[in-house]
Order: structure tokens, then sequence, then C-alpha cells
């Protein structure tokens, strides 16, 4: 398409955009001029929507565009004017595909890197053209056609993949954090969390221009088949969901995504991302799981080339992004933290530059962290766009676990269900409406009436839904241990930091056959490792085990000091289980055989094979067929205050079991922080007192996630 044709047929959307003609001929220009470069070059359109004409708004595609172009900008190095943007009206589906022709089409060449980014309602739609023929649809912003309904003005997941493949490069990735089935029933949704999906319009044609579009790409010569597509779900009818976070909206897939990214080192294998992914939706409560969306299922199965970020600064939990108060003050944009971690991030926490220099975090809104110099009396002047990574945790200590109550709930019942959690002052706060939450207290079943917890996400968590007629306070005072519970898993959960600490680790979890034992999935702390490197992983979101399997841990402690392991985690009934490393001393002072606790340490560059007995190795996974949650602490100094918590409970001693349930959970998270603390001692100033927070310092402790399914 010439560009004066090009003008022409977009010149209505350009001024209701306010953009003039001449205004996009510079823009226009200014690509031209870049493409004289013989270097390649990275492009990129994102597009999110929160806005529809006729369709109920979304709150998170906006924040999906920044965390996108930040990420872009500062880790991966795209220039700002290569990034092209599309939200709210400007999003229609006539200047999306005149955009993606006018800004990729003729400019991208053989070796450069692409990504297009869409956030916003997916639907299914007929063409119009075969009987029954239903495909898959991207809504944009203007998302009728016809005030009837008949036909409708959507983007088709097709016309873009088969655009996408028109491309004269193999480097293109797409991220689309949509779904495109919408459920005919409510769903018990929380008021804190989207659908990116909306019904079908069972009797609405798509329109004839689309169909004709899709028509002329089927005749093309397409040349890219390699093209790497993540979709925000891998089954037809998972939906893709946007949560509240705190202090701002963003879809799950997104935000994740580029969480991973901004800490993440070397390149990784696809594999190895969708399953930190999966991981990490399914801690935040979804159980939406991403997949590849490729024509070629083999396609993209190599490491991914736009995610190549300059190796020289090994990850970052931020930026810089403005200067204050005549340089005593700094704003850092903070994606690269873990959502669970950011919501609860305390204001001693400290960052630290390539340079060595520690920034004192002060305040945060959402993202936006305000900071200032650790050493009041440095004259360092910091720059904007100078990454900053993690150096110093703070973890308040009175976290609470926030329960919201159901908006659908009656008065009578919202009153009780108040006055029943006031009980547990000491666990839980009712969040306000619109404040993020953790779990949301749900009446599951309407007639007859049964109470549960659901996750922010709105799934139903596993053993909490009561009796049928139950009473709304009955049902909070049923839950109280299980609310112990989730505390305890909230509070390890909070020490995770496989991206940002420098103690040099791997851990792997590993399934036990006759033939020797087989990877499940693989962590590893990513500040210590060798750059290029590229792990192996699995190819499924979330790792699969199947019931009656055994299971172990393989441990390597790669750096030149010894280290000491505990592990917890949620079985796959939700209850909370440890790792008991149990030994029968010998002599006449034991006559009964009563076994004890020991330290469990792993030597200077050595490994360690984990749960083992004089009989056997590893442990038998049980069913039912749910998630299993662990967590990995690892540590410079021994865990006293957790091995005296474990040792005060009460057990069995005639079957001693090395993985076992834990019954005081919370006093047993509580003492993890605490011996995490100590490890760290540390030293300076603070604005609060030794029992106000937990500090920890990311070279005392590295804390690894492993979440995998549990199959019949």
């Amino acid at each position: 398409m010439k560009r004066r044709n090009f003008l022409h047929q977009i010149g209505s959307i350009l001024t209701i955009l306010g953009i003039t003609e001449s205004e996009w001929l510079i823009l226009g220009d200014r690509y031209s001029q870049a493409l004289a470069q013989s270097n390649p070059r990275k492009l990129a359109l994102l597009i999110g929507i929160n806005q529809y004409t006729h369709s109920p708004a979304l709150k998170g595609c906006l924040t999906d565009v920044e965390l996108q172009k930040e990420l872009l900008i500062e880790r991966f190095g795209f220039l700002p004017s290569d990034i092209l943007t599309l939200t709210e009206e400007q999003a229609s589906r006539e200047f999306i595909e005149a955009a993606f022709a006018d800004h990729l089409g003729k400019q991208v060449k053989a070796d450069d890197v692409v990504l297009f980014h869409f956030s916003g309602y997916g639907t299914r739609v007929h063409l119009g053209t075969i009987p029954d023929q239903v495909e898959n649809a991207l809504v944009p912003a203007v998302d009728q056609y016809s005030q009837n309904q008949s036909v409708v003005n959507f983007l088709l997941t097709q016309t873009l993949v088969l655009s996408l493949r028109s491309l004269p490069t193999k480097k293109v990735t797409a991220v689309l954090d949509t779904s495109y089935y919408a459920p005919s029933t409510e769903l018990q949704q929380p008021s804190s969390a989207s659908i990116r999906a909306l019904p079908e319009l069972v009797a609405a044609k798509l329109v004839a221009a689309e169909v004709e579009f899709l028509k002329q790409l089927n005749t093309q010569n397409l040349r890219n088949s390699d093209l790497v597509i993540l979709s925000a779900t891998s089954e037809p009818k998972q939906l893709a969901r946007e949560l509240l976070f705190s202090g701002f909206s963003a879809g799950l897939l997104t935000y994740t995504l580029t969480q991973y990214l901004w800490e993440t080192t070397p390149p990784r294998k696809i594999e190895v991302i969708l399953s930190h992914l999966g991981s990490s939706i399914y801690r935040l409560g979804g159980k939406q799981q991403p997949g590849l969306l490729n024509g070629n299922k083999e396609a993209g199965r190599g490491e991914m080339d736009l995610f190549a970020p300059d190796l020289k600064f090994p990850g970052a939990e931020g930026v810089i992004t403005g200067i204050e108060e005549g340089g005593k003050t700094y704003q850092i944009w903070l994606a690269g933290l873990p959502p669970q971690v950011l919501e609860n991030y305390g204001v001693n926490s400290r960052l630290q530059l390539i340079t060595g220099e520690q920034l004192g975090l002060r305040s945060r809104n959402g993202l936006i962290a305000k900071a200032q110099l650790a050493n009041t009396e440095s004259i360092t002047t910091l720059q904007v766009g100078q990454l900053v990574q993690e150096a110093v945790r703070d973890i308040p200590r009175n976290i609470r676990l926030t329960v919201a109550l159901d908006p659908r709930l009656e008065r009578i019942e919202r009153v009780d269900a108040t006055s029943a959690f006031a009980a547990f002052a000491n666990v839980v706060s009712i969040s306000a409406p619109d404040q993020p939450t953790d779990y949301v207290f749900s009446k599951i079943q309407q007639k007859p009436t049964r109470y549960g917890l659901l996750t922010v996400a709105g799934e139903s968590i596993l053993n909490t839904t009561g009796e049928a007629g139950e009473a709304a306070k009955v049902a909070v005072q049923r839950l109280a241990p299980r609310l112990s519970i989730l505390l305890a898993a909230k509070f390890w959960r909070l020490t995770e930091n496989g991206g940002s600490s420098r103690l040099p680790v791997r851990g792997s979890l590993e399934v036990i056959t006759n033939l020797g034992s087989h990877l499940v999935v693989e962590r590893e702390t990513g500040r210590t490792l060798s750059t290029g490197k590229s792990l192996n992983g699995p190819t499924a979101a979330i790792p699969t085990v199947s019931v009656n399997h055994r299971l172990q841990y393989r441990v390597q402690n790669l750096s030149d000091f010894p280290v000491y392991l505990i592990l917890v985690g949620l079985n796959n009934n939700r209850t909370a289980i440890a790792f008991y490393p149990w030994y029968l001393p010998q002599g006449p002072d034991n006559s009964g055989g009563k076994p004890v606790l020991q330290e469990v340490i792993i030597g200077p560059r050595a490994n360690l094979t984990f749960p083992q007995t004089t009989s056997t190795s590893g442990w038998i996974i049980t069913a039912p067929a749910e998630f299993c949650e662990h967590q990995l602490l690892l540590s410079t100094a021994p865990f006293r205050e957790t091995m005296k918590a474990l040792a005060t409970a009460k057990y069995p001693t005639s079957d001693q079991q090395p993985i076992a349930a834990l019954a005081n959970s919370l006093e047993v998270a509580e003492s993890l922080l605490l011996d995490l603390h100590n490890a760290s001692a540390i030293k300076g100033e603070t604005s609060s007192t030794a029992t106000d927070s937990y500090l920890l310092d990311v070279n005392h402790w590295a804390s690894l996630n492993f979440s995998f399914q549990v199959v019949a």
C-alpha cells in the first residue's frame, strides 16, 4: 500500500485521535531514516483496551502496555521511537491492521526482532461464509459494527497469525493476553478480578472486509512458520483474567511474564519460561495456564530471540525513572519484584546499583517507588535509566491474611462473617472492596447454602467448603485452622527470591523409577549464573506428577561455603507439610529409639539428595489429583528457631516420615523468617526496630518455589 493511499484510508481515524497527517508523515520519516541502519532493529506494536463502546470496561490492559513498554526499553534495548502503542479508541480493527502494515510490514527486514502484544477482550465469531464456521477473534475498541449486532467488526486471530508470518524475519513474538470462551452462566467472580472474554454473538457475522482480508492473506506465500505466540491460556475453555494488585490492575499473563523477564539473565527456552509463568499464576490464585499458539508445534522451542538482554547487567528488579528534590529522591519502576512480594515490600528495603550504591526505599504507590541514597553523605549522582537490583528485603512482621467478603452475600451474612473474622485479628483482616485481597469468603452454593473460600481469581479452594445449611458465622469458625495454614503459606511465599538471590544454589525435583531419576522441574538462583546458559525444563506450563510416583529433591550448593536447608509447602490436600530431618541416636541414652531433629547442611560445592532413609529414597505422592506447592529455603546460617518450632509439635514416633504434615505451620513460618533475619544481620540505621520487620540480605538466603500438578 502506498503511503498516500494509506493516509487516505485512515484519515478519519487520525482525526479522531487528534493526529494530523503532517505529524504522521514526520513520524514516518523518522522510521524511514532508521531503515537505513545496517544493524538489526527491534520493533514493537503494543495494543491495550480498557474502554469498549458496548462492553463492560476492563481495568488492566493499559497497565499491560506500560509493563511491556518499560521492559522492552529498559531491559531489552528497544528504542522508544520503535515502539508504537495503540490504546483505547485508537485500537479499532482498521487502525490496528493499518498500523501493523505501516509500522511493521513496511519496516521489518531479515534478522529484525518484532513483538506484537494485545490486551483486551477476545471472543468467538461466525465468518459468515461457511455455515457453522466459528473462529477466535480479538475485540477492538469499537466492538460492534451495527446496532442490531448482526455484523461485528472484530480482528480474527487467524488474520493476525498470517500477518505475523508475512514478516520477512523469523524473530517474531506475539503475546495475546486474552481468551475466547465466556461461560454462559455467571461465575463466582470477585470484584477484584475480570475475565477477558466476551460471549459469542450467535446471530452475528464477521464484517466482510475482514473476511476478504483473510482470503488475501491465505493466497500469499508466507515466509515465517517459526513465530512464537504466547497465549494467556492453553485450553479452549480456560479463562484469561486480570487481577487487582497493590495499586493497579494487570493481566495475569503480562504481569508474570514481564516480572520474570526483568529478573532473568540468560536466554531461557520457552518451556522454562512457561513453567515459571504457570507456577506464578497458580500462586496468584489462577488456574489459567499459558501456552503456545503456533501452527507449527515445534516452532519456537529454542531460545526466544526477543528476550536477549544486555548480559553486562544480569537481571534487575527495577529502573530509575525520575530524579526529584535536586537529586535527593529517586523515582523507581519496580516491575521486577514478584507480585506477592511487591505488595508487602517494606519501607526499609534496599536496592543496589551495579556501581555499588544502595538506595533505601521510602514509599511506594503501585509499581512506582521513591528511594534515597542509603549513604546520605555520598556525592554520587545517579542517572535516569540505571537499573537497580534487590539488596535487602524488608518484610513487616504485622502482615495478616486479607479476606474479602463476596458482595453477593446478604447483609446479615456479611455482619455475621465480619464478627466471626474479628476473633482472628492476629491472622485475618477484612479487605476493602477496592483493595487487593488474598482470598474471598463466598457462598459456594446458593440452595442449600454452602460457604467456602475462593482465590482472588474465583477458583474454589479445596477442602474449604462446608456442609449444606451451615450458618456464615459457623463457616468462618470452621475455617480457623485453614486460615492459619494459608497465612503461613503467605509468609514463606514472601521469601521467594530466585531472581534476586546472590546465594548460588540449584534445586531439581525428580521422579524416581526403576531406570533411575527423571527431571520434573529445575530452579536456580539467577544472579549467580554464568551468562549465556540455557536451561532444559518441562514442556508444560505446570509440570505433572502421577499418583503413586516416588519423588526426590536434588540440591547443589555452588558456593565455597556450607549452606543450610529446609523445605515447607502445601500438599495436594492443601494442608501444610515440611521436611523432617530425623535421625536415631545410637547408644544407651536412646534405648527407646526416639528420633530427633538435626540441621541439614550441604558442604561447599557439594550435592544433596533428599529425602533418603536407610531403606528407601524419596517419598510417594498420593491422591487427589490437585496442585502441590513446595518452598525450598537455603541459608548461610542454621535454622535454629525453625528446628525448635518443628520439635515442639507432637508427632507419633513409631513411623517417622521424612516429609509429613506440619501441625504448627504458622509458628514454623514465622520461625523461618526469623532465622533468615538472623542470618542476614543487617548493619546500619533503619526507621524500624528489630521487632517491626524481618530484614533479609540477598547474599544470605535463597528461596525457590516448586509447583506441580498431581494427576491420576
